[in-house]
């Protein structure tokens, strides 16, 4: 069979400058923009993504076996043994609309930013409620690693900004909500003598107190990029514009 070839995924979402119509800017394309605006900018705007990487199986597994666990405490309005364990005051959110907003490729949860006629959106896997009403933030997170696992590491502050765009669009749809939100991290145990047709993980909820300070100015800056007609710098950092330079450098 051959290979795949390369798709340019980001084509059929492109901006056009020319629209007056709302477009809609994903909570993981503010984390490309904070990554690096010049990708941002050739997939949002020329269709040019990143090459595709492989999707997360097991990560996907991990999340839908935990939403249906808290699920069924949500169902029964108790407290799931996890937040008993680490300290926490709070039981499932029941709402009508939680399925809607766990879908984030059809719906998620939105907001319409008029400044910079941007519809920002993004999707949840989970939302906790303490008892003065204030809504927590819950995102799952499934790793392997033989040391604790924590929020220190370079991915982990891109963790850290999508909880944030989360807390800030659920303030923005009128909700009441804490300041500090939780990872449900399953850190899969490989140090186990044989696999014997499962795969034991160790589950820790960490918490984390965000601070949605620099998401205005970021969505109003991400504006301006896309109707920019100069593609932007990227950054020092990126690892895709960084390969590309090398290549051209080594092909010159």
């Amino acid at each position: 069979m051959p290979e795949k070839p390369y798709t340019t995924k980001g084509i059929r979402s492109r901006f056009d400058p020319a629209s007056s119509e709302p477009y809609t800017v994903s909570r993981s394309g503010i984390g490309l923009f904070a990554e690096c605006p010049r990708c941002f900018y050739l997939e949002k705007r020329l269709g040019i993504a990143r090459p595709d990487t492989p999707g997360f199986s097991l990560n996907n597994a991990v999340d839908a076996l935990l939403k249906k666990e808290f699920d069924g405490y949500r169902a029964k309005g108790t407290t799931h043994p996890l937040m008993k364990a680490f300290g926490i005051d709070a039981v499932p959110y029941p709402h009508e609309k939680l399925e809607e907003w766990r879908d984030s490729l059809r719906h998620g949860i939105k907001f319409y930013h008029e400044q910079s006629n941007l519809i920002i959106r993004g999707g949840v896997d989970d939302i906790w409620v303490n008892p003065q009403g204030e809504l927590m933030i819950v995102d799952y997170k499934a790793t392997s690693k033989k040391d604790e696992v924590n929020l220190d590491g370079y991915y982990q502050q891109g963790y850290k900004r999508q909880m944030e765009v989360y807390q800030w669009l659920f303030r923005k749809n009128g909700f009441k909500v804490s300041p500090v939100g939780y990872f449900v991290y399953c850190n899969g145990d490989a140090g186990k003598e044989a696999l014997d047709g499962k795969l034991e993980f160790k589950i820790i909820v960490i918490p984390y107190e965000g601070d949605d300070f620099w998401i205005e100015n970021t969505v109003n800056a991400i504006g301006k990029c896309l109707r920019s007609e100069t593609i932007p710098k990227s950054d020092p950092n990126c690892h895709y514009c960084g390969y590309v330079r090398e290549r051209n450098a080594a092909e010159q």
